[in-house]
């Protein structure tokens, strides 16, 4: 859906201090307004690719929808940059909560910085699953591989859905959260379960993005970005494990180590 093709730019590229004139691919950037059951329910800036998947992940991360079954409707009008989605629920309650703090009172001191949406939809996670060093390795560098806009503009994020044994989803978005709603979304509507799943990423750890996750349910976050200290204090209290800084041979596991196979040796 839309414009899913990258822009040239004339550009004068310099090596050293020679120049030369040549065209340049640039990541196209896509406002969409997407309308809720009649009503302006927000507008997004994104690349424009993906969208069904896109637009399904985001109103399950808002906490608008639980699964795909409660859709009726879902249209995309690609020359006015407006989505069109009618959902089962009632929603004025649901608008109520949408930009509401909460203040939590159990566990860890962290989830008082959840809006009121988030702590009804990120939950703690208990996944099972377990990844070694090796393979968080060779899934980082298959992220990588598999970024062919990323390698041609240098202007998006890139998220996988994958297995300890490989990636087998990848999503591309400008915007780190979207590249996110994109793969929950392609979870819903193909009804993948998350079962021994984990999230392969390019982006910083953020508060919003180990939020995003534990929505989704993953047991590993795996990025070769930073985390912020409120996404560690989060991760720590939903029982996710963040991995961060995965370059080549190297990488930190922030929290939660006992899914990491040797992590488990050494206890």
């Amino acid at each position: 859906m839309g414009n899913t093709k990258d822009y040239a730019w004339e550009v004068v590229q310099f090596h050293g201090t020679e120049s030369a004139v040549m065209d340049d691919e640039i990541a196209s950037e896509w406002p969409l307004t997407v309308m809720l059951n009649g009503d302006e329910f927000a507008t997004m800036v994104c690349s424009p690719t993906d969208l069904d998947d896109l637009l399904i992940g985001f109103l399950a991360a808002e906490g608008m929808i639980r699964s795909y079954d409660e859709v009726i409707s879902i249209s995309v009008d690609e020359y006015k940059g407006f989505a069109y989605i009618t959902v089962r629920n009632e929603l004025e309650t649901m608008h109520q909560d949408h930009s509401k703090r909460f203040i939590g009172s159990c566990c860890g001191k962290s989830r008082q910085f959840y809006l009121k949406n988030d702590a009804k939809t990120a939950k703690t996670v208990y996944s099972s699953i377990s990844i070694s060093v090796e393979q968080c390795y060779v899934l980082m560098e298959e992220l990588q591989c598999q970024s062919e806009q990323f390698m041609r503009t240098g202007g998006v994020h890139n998220a996988a859905l994958a297995e300890p044994d490989g990636v087998f989803t990848v999503r591309t978005d400008i915007g780190r959260h979207n590249a996110l709603d994109k793969i929950y979304g392609h979870m819903l509507r193909n009804r993948i379960p998350v079962k021994n799943k984990l999230i392969v990423f390019s982006g910083r750890l953020s508060s919003e993005v180990v939020l995003k996750i534990a929505k989704i349910g993953a047991g590993i976050i795996l990025s070769k970005s930073a985390p912020t200290d409120l996404a560690l204090r989060l991760a720590n209290d939903l029982r996710l494990t963040v991995i961060g800084f995965a370059r080549g041979s190297k990488m930190n596991v922030y929290t939660h180590p006992h899914r990491i196979v040797e992590a488990q040796k050494n206890n």
